[in-house]
């Protein structure tokens, strides 16, 4: 595990700073000044206001493969220069600058924000105009047709009224990438909404605050049409194929109201949530609202959301974000992105950052994690209601190999082998799948190959292991355009891991338990040792993931001891079943998958 804490030097360059006013990531006091006089414009003439014209559309994760980091070169270039010291071995960075030459003299001097980067090969300068640094907020978002094809960008209107170059300049990103931009623009599809506010699993749910509602009702200060939540909803399906829009209560004392603030998800069922000490701040608001959450909703597998906390720190002086005027910032480390294999996010003071950097160890093993200081005095971003998720966006590769895998839970059972069962799709379809696992971290990985059952499904199985054990796995698929991609992304450093607490006790193994079943997967004649421990009736069957029975092995008496049956695996198509052995008083199964 990499572990990067950068704590530089902050030295910036007087004619960058000076260039721009440092706008704050929520509305200035001019802003608010033209939203009451009704002086909001809408940024017209950029884009396709239309939605996308594909089928099975879907809004990326922030932790799949990316092709591009894109920032916004104005205030706070120490930090920027952080952050692009950190993706540049991971991916291409593009920023959008006014001034290109200083611009890139910021980033390879050696007395400015930190040490020069001397290989500028992944940087992409685009001269363009744009109004502040919350990239986040007003970039286009990385969408695909039929799942994992047909990449377009989906941008939606920019609430800051003194900002319209800011809502224009995600046309700049596309074009300098070719790809097509779609915007939520024309009435009476124009959604007002920032992306600090949007948080995607990749499977058609997001996450947002009720702001979302807020900023398109009727009467809203924009003048955007009116909408519903269900026509909203709606507009949020057409556009970035999102059927399920989850949006919790806005916080008493979060000035943005955006969830990036306070909450990241980090795969399709986990939710790192930040927390205050019991009764402060907005903690009893965020509590409430992850309670509704998962009394209302469950993940993509139809299992509760997991949730794991992490600290939001309070000030030096120990004040906290409050009504007060001399509230603490909303220093918080959820506000963090996904890099390909580097995960880069806030830090503050030791006494709280050693707590986040051991939490992000535990949950996203095999990341480079970077913590970038800011909340240090010459670059104190978080003063601004930002952080690193804020001033970043992401652009999705334009051919994702795309897996989706539930990590195995902690299991009982050391007799049976465990099904790894994984989604994958590839737009040149797969031609192989693989599990790797072990039992230690400093033995090797075994394979075993992953069989092809239906609607992108590909099944493996890890061999049982005794009581005791801990088993570290992952998931690798080749497409059949010849492309290899890992889940997690960061293996074989990264991994999922279950343990083996003990074996299954009672009746029913007692009486009758399978040996193992060979050859799995299996293509012709299958071996089925069979082992009693008395003298028993019963039945042998094949049984399909529908629960039907497709084949009977064998009916009649079992003496004691081992027995072996056999089937012919050739008679059925390939995909997963269980063989059951089935008695008055007993029963048992174990998995097996017929390939072809």
């Amino acid at each position: 595990m990499k572990r990067t804490l950068l704590l530089l030097g902050l030295l910036a360059f007087t004619r960058i700073l000076v260039a721009q006013e440092i706008l704050p990531k929520n509305f200035s006091a001019e802003e608010l000044e033209k939203i009451q006089r009704g002086e909001f414009t809408i940024s017209s003439g950029r884009g396709i206001a239309s939605p996308p014209p594909y089928s099975n559309l879907r809004c990326a994760a922030e932790w799949e493969e990316i092709q591009a980091l894109t920032i916004a070169w104005t205030s706070y270039p120490s930090i920027l220069k952080q952050i692009v010291a950190a993706a540049i071995n991971e991916t291409e960075v593009i920023i959008l600058t006014e001034n290109p030459s200083e611009t890139l003299d910021y980033l390879t001097s050696t007395n400015a924000g930190g040490p020069a980067i001397t290989n500028t090969s992944n940087i992409t300068l685009v001269n363009g105009s744009f109004d502040s640094i919350w990239i986040r907020d007003y970039a286009g978002n990385t969408v695909y047709g039929s799942e994992v094809d047909d990449l377009v960008l989906v941008d939606w209107i920019y609430n800051r009224p003194t900002r319209p170059n800011d809502d224009a300049s995600p046309e700049l990103i596309a074009n300098e990438l070719g790809i097509d931009l779609y915007t939520i623009t024309e009435s009476p599809e124009d959604l007002v909404n920032t992306g600090g506010n949007w948080m995607s699993d990749g499977f058609g749910t997001a996450f947002a605050s009720e702001l979302i509602l807020e900023e398109n009702e009727a009467g809203n200060p924009y003048g955007v049409s009116a909408k519903t939540e269900e026509e909203i909803d709606q507009i949020v399906s057409d556009y970035l194929g999102i059927d399920r829009y989850i949006k919790m209560t806005a916080l008493p004392y979060d000035g943005i109201n955006h969830i990036d603030m306070h909450m990241k998800l980090l795969d399709e069922e986990t939710l790192l949530v930040g927390e205050y000490p019991e009764g402060i701040s907005d903690g009893p608001q965020i509590n409430a609202n992850i309670e509704y959450v998962l009394a209302n909703y469950n993940s993509k597998w139809g299992t509760p959301y997991k949730v794991h906390r992490i600290p939001m720190p309070d000030s030096p002086s120990g004040l906290w974000p409050s009504s007060q005027p001399t509230a603490g910032f909303y220093r918080t480390y959820t506000n963090g992105v996904f890099v390909n294999n580097t995960f880069i996010f806030p830090t503050y003071r030791e006494q709280y950052d050693t707590t986040a950097f051991r939490i992000y160890e535990e949950l996203l093993p095999g990341y480079n994690l970077v913590g970038i200081d800011c909340d240090n005095q010459d670059a104190q971003i978080i003063s601004a209601s930002g952080a690193i998720h804020c001033i970043t966006h992401s652009v999705g590769v334009e051919d994702p190999l795309l897996i989706s895998h539930q990590p195995l839970l902690d299991t009982e059972d050391s007799t049976n082998p465990y099904l790894v069962s994984a989604y994958i799709n590839h737009r040149s379809g797969i031609a192989n799948a693989r599990v790797f696992w072990k039992t230690s971290l400093t033995s090797t990985y075994n394979e075993v190959a992953m069989a092809f059952t239906a609607d992108n499904i590909w099944e493996g199985f890890i061999p049982a292991q005794s009581a005791g054990t801990t088993i570290y796995y992952y998931v690798e698929a080749t497409s059949n355009s010849g492309k290899t991609q890992d889940r997690p992304i960061t293996a074989p450093e990264g991994y999922w891991k279950f343990r083996v607490l003990g074996e299954i006790v009672g009746v029913l193994e007692s009486t009758v338990s399978f040996g193992k079943v060979f050859p799995n997967p299996a293509s012709a004649m299958t071996c089925i040792p069979v082992n009693f421990k008395s003298n028993e009736q019963g039945k042998i069957v094949l049984v399909n993931m529908a629960g039907q029975v497709v084949h009977e092995v064998y009916q009649g008496a079992f003496p004691m001891g081992e027995k072996k049956f056999f089937f012919d695996a050739a008679m059925f198509a390939s995909g997963v079943y269980n063989l059951r052995v089935i008695g008055e008083d007993f029963s048992a199964s174990y998995p097996v998958i017929i390939h072809h």
